[in-house]
C-alpha cells in the first residue's frame, strides 16, 4: 500500500479572477487527489490535498506555476497528518 499524505497550502500571486480554483480542481482530478480549494479574503488561494504521497507531490509541483493567466509568486506549504477526510475534490467558498 502506498504512503498517504495531506498538504495544506496557501498560494500567493495573481490567483483570483483567473480561473485558478477551477484549474486546480481539474489538476487535482487529473492527479487523483481529494480535498478542496477556495479563495481567501486577502487575495490568495487556500487548498488541502489528500491522497497517495506521489500524487500529492505532483499537484504541489503544479501549484508552483498553475495555468495561464495565473501568476504564482509563492506557495506556503504545511504537511499535515493524513485524515482520509475527502472522497472528491471540491471548490468551496
Amino acid at each position: 500500500m502506498k504512503k498517504k499524505a495531506r498538504a495544506h497550502v496557501i498560494i500567493k500571486g495573481r490567483v483570483q479572477g483567473v480561473f485558478f480554483r477551477m484549474n486546480t480542481a481539474r489538476a487535482a482530478n487529473r492527479f487523483g487527489v481529494c480535498g478542496w480549494v477556495r479563495n481567501t479574503r486577502d487575495g490568495n488561494v487556500e487548498a488541502v490535498f489528500e491522497g497517495e504521497e506521489d500524487r500529492v507531490t505532483a499537484i504541489l509541483e503544479w501549484c508552483d506555476t498553475g495555468d495561464s493567466p495565473a501568476r504564482v509568486l509563492g506557495v506556503d506549504l504545511e504537511w499535515e497528518e493524513f485524515k482520509g477526510a475527502y472522497n472528491s475534490f471540491d471548490i468551496t467558498y
